[in-house]
C-alpha cells in the first residue's frame, strides 16, 4: 500500500468530513499516547500500544507528560539521604 495515497485518498477527505484542520497523520499517534497518559494507564500497557520495544522507549519519548505522582514520598527519600 502507498502511504501517500493512503493519507490522501482516506485520511485527509476524513479530516475534512470531520470539519477538522489539516493536520499530520503521525499526531495521531502522539495524541493517543497523551491521552493515555493523562488517563494514567500503565507504562506497559501504552508501550505496547505503540508497538515500541520496551516501555523504556516510550517513558524517553513522553515522560515530560507524566505527572510527578507522590511528591511527598520523594521528599521524605530526600530528607532520609540528605538529612535535612
Amino acid at each position: 500500500m502507498n502511504h501517500n495515497n493512503m493519507v490522501n485518498r482516506y485520511f485527509l477527505s476524513g479530516l475534512k468530513v470531520a470539519g477538522l484542520g489539516k493536520i499530520k497523520f503521525h499526531a495521531l499517534r502522539h495524541t493517543y499516547a497523551s491521552v493515555l497518559i493523562d488517563q494514567k494507564e500503565n507504562i506497559k500497557y501504552i508501550s505496547n500500544q505503540l508497538d515500541h520495544s520496551t516501555p523504556m522507549v516510550t517513558l524517553n519519548v513522553y515522560a515530560h507528560l507524566m505527572q510527578p505522582t507522590n511528591q511527598a514520598a520523594a521528599r521524605r527519600l530526600e530528607s532520609q539521604i540528605l538529612n535535612v
